[in-house]
């Protein structure tokens, strides 16, 4: 199977995230949804995910902040 990194895997965080599938930021940067007035963090892991067009990266949620009002 090939390995997609323009697209990236998230896991855990909140249950109502809209899409679990998202596009891979650049080596190196974390994923940052928006998200219900703030933004929901994740972090890569060595891991790999199998999905319908391949291999994508797994990120794992790691923290929520704020967004200022």
């Amino acid at each position: 199977m090939t390995t997609m990194a323009t697209m990236a895997a998230l896991e855990g965080g909140p249950d109502d995230l809209p899409e679990r599938l998202v596009p891979a930021p650049a080596p190196g940067e974390d994923v940052k949804v928006a998200h219900r007035g703030g933004y929901e963090h994740f972090k890569a892991t060595s891991r790999f995910q199998d999905v319908g067009q391949g291999r994508v990266p797994v990120y794992e949620w790691w923290e929520r902040t704020e967004i200022a009002e």
